[in-house]
């Protein structure tokens, strides 16, 4: 069993380009989705991978994660069966402090981009680059689920305007 550490963050601006190692289309739907339990989803990269995962809380940022490599067709299949599904062009950076991917998603959770940092502790000391505006660690509602659920364009304004304001207010 693998045990999940990690800090999300609000990326403003483009600083982060220089920093790519790779990049993949990533998308994914969820048959059940907890925040206080299970969380079941299963995502495609592309045509060529699909993983299953399962995800279970370990207390504090920390959550127990299953993941297995599964055929795509099944993967398609079960698409077809996840009510809430998100979709995101994924990149891998070269950050030091452990393992930093990005996330720009598409569609209805546009146009958040949000940075990800898998940390072997939870207290790991980070370097946080500038271009992280806002600690997202914690909120739910900034979740892949949640944002599976309730996409980014269908949150009230007043709720989604705060975070537009921090991504107008960086400089590269």
């Amino acid at each position: 069993m693998a045990l999940e550490i990690e800090r999300r963050f609000l990326v403003a601006g483009d600083g982060w380009r220089p920093h790519v190692r790779w990049s993949q289309h990533l998308c994914q739907g969820y048959l059940a989705a907890s925040a206080e339990a299970l969380t079941l989803r299963v995502r495609t990269a592309g045509t060529e991978q699909a993983w299953l995962t399962l995800k279970l809380p370990a207390g504090g940022i920390a959550r127990h994660e299953f993941e297995y490599a599964i055929p795509l067709a099944d993967a398609q299949a079960l698409l077809q069966h996840s009510g809430e599904q998100l979709a995101k062009q994924r990149h891998g950076l070269d950050l030091p402090g452990g393992d930093w991917v990005l996330d720009v998603f598409v569609g209805a959770n546009a146009p958040l981009v949000i940075a990800e940092v898998e940390l072997a502790t939870a207290d790991q000391s980070v370097a946080v680059p500038s271009w992280c505006v806002q600690e997202l660690t914690g909120l739910g509602g900034f979740s892949n689920a949640a944002l599976a659920r309730s996409p980014f364009a269908s949150w009230p304004p007043q709720e989604r305007e705060p975070w537009l304001q921090h991504l107008c207010c960086v400089s590269d």
